[in-house]
């Protein structure tokens, strides 16, 4: 047999890489073309919004103009050429912009990045869609990282309703506030050695005194509204915010779930959304008490689907929530439990998806 020298192996071997990698070079240049040639998509439509001819929509991949007044129809169903009666003309296939892979990184301090991971186990991209989740019912609105400064008194006897959790100054229905934590937790944030109440109000440029376990808060309504949304972009607001949330309402949600053996980011933001909207603990109406009618299933979608449907038999009852809204809000959760997002990553598009429903 004929000795084949190294140099022509190599030389063979070169040649052979130089065309393999031209092949897989066309196939790139080829799909990043077929890309380009798909349109972005529109916004995506919204079954409350109302929308006038010539409105541009997508839905599913593809994107839509309203052919009329239009308002509830969805495009999938309701569309067809232009000749037609239908209330949207279907268009070509489109493409969803791809998000950058730290945006929901972006939302958070990279202290308070580092804060969630150590003591939830979840990371950003998972505690961006679960207050998605909770936020969509509680404002109206995905947008969550605005209502760091939020402060309102919505008449309920729970004094003042604050930032992104609504923490509250106490009152006749609320005799056990988080909001005195909060500017205590505000000091500490803020580097005070002995951290208190006083001294986190004082940060605030706010005027109030504790009577009882109730934060009296002496400024004018307007007033305190300003001083509290002054502090929208605060860093030491913000990480205060996040330890008094996990405090209040997120350690006790993971201490029910793990209890359990469960881990997932869905169950894990379902208990906390719980928890935030009906109480922690207590009675019937809170977390334990909706949890302790949930069953004993060590399966974990067995029993978070037994968990939904005890919630949703009182989630729109004793003010919770406004009916329909409560059941809208446990179906956000249990819809993405029948889809498989349990681990609420990569996720986006389905998140988007659950929340598209009206507040009433």
């Amino acid at each position: 047999m004929k000795k084949i020298s190294k140099a022509l192996l190599l030389s063979c071997g070169l040649l052979a890489l130089s065309l393999n990698a031209g092949a897989h070079g066309l196939a790139a240049g080829s799909q990043a073309r077929l890309d380009a040639r798909i349109a972005p998509c529109d916004a995506a439509w919204t079954v409350g919004a109302v929308y006038s001819a010539g409105s541009k929509v997508s839905y599913g991949g593809v994107n839509y103009s309203a052919a009329y007044w239009t308002q509830g129809n969805n495009p999938a169903g309701s569309s067809g050429a232009s000749a037609t009666a239908q209330p949207w003309i279907s268009g070509a296939s489109c493409q969803q912009a791809k998000a950058a892979a730290n945006d929901h990184d972006a939302n958070f301090s990279p202290a308070t990045l580092q804060f969630l991971k150590t003591n939830t186990g979840l990371d950003g991209e998972q505690w961006d869609n679960i207050m998605k989740l909770i936020n969509k019912p509680e404002q109206d609105s995905l947008n969550w990282t605005k209502y760091y400064g939020y402060c309102e008194n919505i008449n309920d006897d729970r004094g003042y309703t604050i930032g992104i959790f609504g923490a509250t100054t106490g009152g006749p229905n609320d005799e056990g506030p988080d909001g005195p934590a909060l500017f205590k937790e505000f000091d500490a944030a803020s580097g005070a050695a002995n951290p208190s109440i006083a001294g986190g109000l004082a940060r605030a440029g706010a005027h109030g005194n504790m009577q009882g376990s109730i934060l009296k808060i002496t400024d004018s309504k307007t007033d305190f509204y300003k001083k509290i949304e002054a502090l929208q972009n605060n860093p030491a607001w913000r990480e205060a915010m996040w330890h008094t949330f996990y405090n209040v309402y997120i350690k006790y949600s993971l201490q029910q779930a793990r209890q359990r053996g469960f881990t997932s980011a869905l169950t894990i933001g379902s208990f906390v959304d719980t928890a935030l909207n009906q109480g922690a603990s207590g009675d019937s109406g809170t977390l334990e008490g909706v949890l302790s009618r949930s069953g004993k299933s060590t399966d974990e979608k067995t029993f978070m689907t037994s968990f939904y449907a005890q919630r949703s038999k009182i989630v729109d009852t004793n003010q919770y929530n406004q009916p329909p809204n409560g059941k809208n809000r446990v179906k956000e959760w249990s819809t993405l439990l029948g889809l498989g997002e349990t681990d609420l990553k990569n996720a986006d598009a389905d998140v988007v998806k659950v929340t598209n429903w009206t507040m009433k």
